[in-house]
């Protein structure tokens, strides 16, 4: 199993932040791709703070793609890997194919490279590090971040309530291409986490596994959090843990009663503006799809 692996596949020395969520997920889910690997990274922070030259933290062939390409790079990667395989040209060993976007690089610029990629069934796993905002450039909006939470594009003020709408369903929209895998995960559910990435590399087909990646920075948060908060995410069912195996669904963490959602949103000062009443509201909202979650498990 990928939590015995000592290697280090994204060596220690890059540039993350204190804290940052997204390198944790990023180094346990490298455990478990192993070094027969090609992985394609979008531009973003772990693009950024693990490819400083002259240095790199990857320690298996990496390609660093543009936003809005990077399944259609995978994809052209797994196609030319297909076409040698064919005409015997070595590849003694199986190489499989990763590709690795933040919220931004998948649900936005990079969703028309992906479902395209998704449609015509290629062989390999994208991976979306979520930390809900373009971190990077300044932690600007998304449209994966949450109802209410202050961005630099979307901030709180008296005529504002910060993030004016939903958080969009990427695991669901994978999920409607009809594809063998999709997933969520989050590192402070390590063993989980490294368990599908395993399994979303098996399986043949295209794969997707939706991260929850804690960022201190842009969710105002202290750096010393980020395990707890992640956990909170899954707890209070803002964040639940599920896969769809070819259309069927099953959840990994069934809890007998949720957490109440105000205990997630008091950790982060991206939330502290949010009145009792707007509390309230996204309390019903989680409650409402959590219960279609269920519904679809029963399904």
């Amino acid at each position: 199993m990928a939590e015995y692996i000592e290697e280090e596949y994204f060596a220690p020395g890059h540039r993350a932040c204190i804290g940052c969520g997204e390198a944790l997920a990023v180094r346990l889910a490298c455990k478990a791709l192993g070094q027969n690997i090609i992985i394609v990274n979008a531009t973003g922070c772990m693009e950024i703070v693990s490819s400083q030259l002259p240095y790199t933290s990857w320690r298996v062939p990496w390609i660093h793609t543009l936003f809005e390409n990077t399944a259609a790079v995978a994809s052209g990667i797994e196609a030319a890997l297909k076409v040698m395989r064919g005409k015997g040209r070595g590849l003694a060993q199986e190489v499989n194919v990763a590709a690795i976007a933040g919220d931004g690089g998948t649900s936005d610029i990079g969703l028309q490279a992906l479902s395209g990629a998704m449609e015509r069934g290629h062989d390999f796993l994208y991976l979306c590090f979520d930390n809900e905002a373009y971190m990077n450039t300044g932690i600007q909006r998304s449209s994966s971040t949450p109802f209410g939470a202050h961005t630099t594009t979307s901030p709180a003020g008296r005529k504002s309530i910060g993030q004016f709408s939903w958080k969009k369903d990427m695991p669901a929209i994978a999920a409607a291409h009809k594809i063998p895998y999709v997933a969520t995960a989050c590192p402070s559910y390590p063993k989980d986490l490294m368990r599908k990435v395993e399994k979303g590399l098996k399986i043949r087909g295209p794969a997707y596994l939706h991260i929850l990646s804690v960022c201190p920075i842009g969710w105002r948060c202290a750096t010393d959090l980020t395990i707890k908060i992640g956990r909170l995410a899954v707890q209070t069912g803002v964040f639940p843990l599920y896969e769809v195996e070819n259309g069927k669904y099953s959840l990994n963490l069934d809890l007998p009663q949720l957490k109440p959602v105000a205990e997630y949103l008091k950790l982060q000062g991206r939330f502290r503006h949010l009145s009792d009443e707007v509390i309230k509201e996204i309390q019903q909202r989680v409650e409402e799809e959590y219960a279609k979650l269920k519904e679809k498990m029963a399904g």
